[in-house]
């Protein structure tokens, strides 16, 4: 029964928790502006950021296409300088032409290229310059906030220790699995039973499976949702 115990604190302690948090996260209008523009450019940071590698990649690749088509103009027009005969410098002189545009057609996209990177680089310099300015005015703001709201920030804080007290007396497994099951059933882990049924997922429990609950000295889940039953 002490474990079952434990479950329970642990799942009183998190539903204390969450109702800390979210009044902690309910922010006042300016501080919720702030936020809102701090995460956008955080995208929009993200988004640059991966277009800008793309862009440097294609130029790293471009840059190096342009030097071997670049060799090859310049053997061509050394071909058509070291040509005396008509019908060779006719030849040297089309190959030349090729090599000439194969040349441009690389350069053109690659400058492309170049300008889309230094305007990458421009737009994620003046949205660090945003982002810095817009959190130095968020933290403060969120100072003060947090000093309104004190008594919940110590709660929060001891909130925090409890659960880790709580914790400790678990083995690693059951730990990862109460939380994997309290993010997949909106924090609902440890739940009594009521009229018969999970008072979870509603789903009426059998006969034999109520007596095996009242008999049982650890945990017992629902056959339904695998939630942790308990009766009050």
């Amino acid at each position: 029964m002490e474990h079952l115990a434990t479950l329970r604190d642990l799942q009183a302690t998190l539903d204390y928790l969450r109702t800390i948090e979210r009044d902690l996260s309910a922010l006042p209008p300016d501080l919720a502006t702030l936020d809102a523009r701090l995460k956008a450019i955080e995208k929009q940071t993200a988004d640059k950021t991966k277009a800008l590698d793309t862009a440097r990649t294609y130029i790293q690749l471009k840059s190096k296409e342009l030097i071997q088509a670049e060799k090859d103009e310049e053997r061509a027009r050394a071909a058509v300088k070291t040509t005396s005969q008509k019908i060779q410098y006719t030849a040297a002189i089309r190959e030349l032409d090729e090599k000439e545009r194969m040349r441009s057609q690389i350069a053109r996209p690659l400058k492309a290229l170049e300008t889309e990177a230094k305007a990458l680089e421009q737009a994620l310099a003046a949205l660090e310059a945003e982002r810095t300015t817009l959190q130095a005015q968020f933290d403060e703001l969120h100072g003060v906030f947090l000093d309104e709201h004190a008594n919940q920030v110590e709660g929060r804080k001891k909130l925090k220790a409890q659960q880790a007290a709580l914790e400790a007396k678990l083995a690693p497994p059951e730990v990862a699995r109460f939380h994997r099951l309290a993010h997949a059933r909106q924090g609902r882990v440890v739940v009594p039973v009521e009229n018969g049924a999970c008072s979870g997922c509603h789903v009426k429990l059998r006969g034999p499976f109520l007596f095996q609950l009242k008999e049982a000295k650890g945990a017992v889940v629902c056959e339904s949702c695998q939630r942790i039953l308990f009766l009050p």
